[in-house]
């Protein structure tokens, strides 16, 4: 079973740029899929990206492709999420998730096993 810790949330003005990263422990970090997802307030969790377990394959949610970057780094047992030019409609509490020997990259929620407690990331105007 594997545990996931975020970091690297917190206050940024529109157009800034944050690195948050997702710190796995207990487990093979390369026989997992791994996603980001992310909840504003009074909204349901949403799909952000997601990385095979080589870092090769990759997924996007529309709002996000071509300002946010997920890769990861297996030495490490870390996956990342770099977000550039951001938006105050960016502003949530994000997840780290992990799916084990996955098939395939998926976008829903309930396809991963394991998730992080979430870090803060706020976006001012």
């Amino acid at each position: 079973q594997v545990q996931l810790v975020e970091s690297g949330g917190g206050l940024v003005q529109a157009g800034d740029s944050l690195r948050l990263s997702c710190a796995a422990s207990g487990g093979t970090f390369s026989a997992y899929a791994m996603a980001w997802f992310r909840q504003a307030p009074g909204k349901e969790r949403e799909f952000v990206a997601a990385i095979n377990w080589s870092g090769i394959d990759t997924d996007y949610a529309e709002s996000v492709k071509g300002r946010f970057t997920i890769s990861r780094d297996n030495a490490k047992n870390t996956v990342y999420l770099q977000m550039t030019s951001l938006k105050p409609e960016d502003t949530a509490v994000y997840y780290c998730a992990a799916k084990r020997y996955p098939m395939v990259l998926r976008k829903t929620q309930d396809y991963y096993n394991y998730w992080g407690q979430g870090t803060q990331v706020t976006v001012s105007s």
